[in-house]
């Protein structure tokens, strides 16, 4: 079925389509805002542990809220949707939070950016399923793009940038990996009660790593502006994107707002610029244009299943 909207349709699809790039925006924001946090001396671990600290609360909520929906859910799908949380977002979010304090953010975003065509690659080598010429193409884009931009901040960052982006690299590999085995259970529990519970699962590990790497008490030992931007992190950076990307699932399809996420790359350039002084080179922008250039190409047409089941739960799941 078509996506185009009908005339009668259409305030709902602006409107989805706003909520879209607003919450894109939003949820790209969390690299620059991770940046800034790491100016006022705290490490990974801390950052994590905040922004989970101060998100968890919404997630429960909604855990609660949902639970008595169908279908029940017993102990298997529990451990499960907890496995799930470790990989997809604990896992995930902490190699992307650790790979940032070495690399710029908008090459923080384009290396995310690229788990769709994880993906695809994924699915090839696994499951043997077959990739077409234009998604191959499309590969070559992206993957050309991250080169040009890896290579700029290399020439500019050092020798940490190489191991700040094998990080990141890591992450995006993280979430692909989640995202197909989350498939079936986004489909028969809900893209809601799945991500409120794998994301309180994560919260739990965010917060025992903490407790056990620290003297627990010192997590709330944070300076003014550590907890005013964690709380940034947490609500506008974690929840609200969340919300925002099911609100517009729900108006304009996964589809279109998969396409609409391409805003991210971009916004964190600009951001990265005004926020954290971050240079904007030719270099930069040719290799941010090849990145979105080749993930267009992936879903412009009718993507293959695994890439379709993946961009629909990706753009239902955005809390990494």
């Amino acid at each position: 079925m078509s996506e185009t909207p009908s005339k009668k349709a259409e305030p709902a699809y602006l409107s989805g389509l706003g909520v879209a790039v607003i919450g894109a925006v939003f949820f790209s924001g969390k690299a620059v805002v991770a940046k800034l946090l790491y100016r006022h001396g705290i490490d990974a671990v801390t950052l994590i542990a905040l922004r989970m600290l101060l998100s968890a609360p919404v997630f429960v909520g909604v855990a609660l809220w949902t639970w008595r929906q169908t279908p029940r859910l017993g102990a298997a799908d529990l451990a499960r949707i907890g496995v799930l949380g470790l990989i997809g977002y604990y896992g995930s979010s902490m190699l992307d939070f650790m790979g940032l304090e070495y690399i710029s953010a908008g090459l923080e975003r384009l290396i995310l950016f690229l788990t769709p065509s994880f993906v695809l690659l994924i699915g090839f080598l696994v499951y043997r399923r077959r990739v077409l010429p234009r998604q191959w193409l499309s590969l070559a884009c992206a993957y050309a793009g991250i080169v040009l931009v890896f290579w700029h901040d290399l020439r500019i960052g050092g020798s940490n940038v190489a191991l700040g982006g094998l990080l990141v690299l890591a992450a995006a590999l993280s979430y692909a990996v989640y995202l197909l085995l989350s498939g079936e259970l986004l489909a028969r529990v809900g893209a809601l009660r799945l991500v409120a519970l794998a994301m309180t699962a994560s919260a739990i590990a965010c917060l025992l790593q903490y407790a056990l790497l620290r003297p627990f008490g010192s997590l709330f030992v944070q300076s003014a502006a550590v907890w005013q931007l964690s709380l940034v992190n947490a609500l506008l950076c974690t929840v609200v994107p969340v919300f925002m990307t099911m609100i517009a699932v729900g108006r304009i399809g996964a589809g279109l707002t998969a396409q609409s996420g391409m805003i991210g790359p971009v916004s964190t350039l600009f951001l990265g610029a005004w926020l954290l002084g971050e240079p904007i080179t030719p270099l930069q922008l040719a290799g941010t244009a090849l990145v979105i250039g080749g993930i267009f190409l992936l879903s412009a047409r009718r993507a293959p299943p695994a890439v379709a089941a993946a961009q629909a739960a990706g753009e239902t799941n955005k809390a990494v």
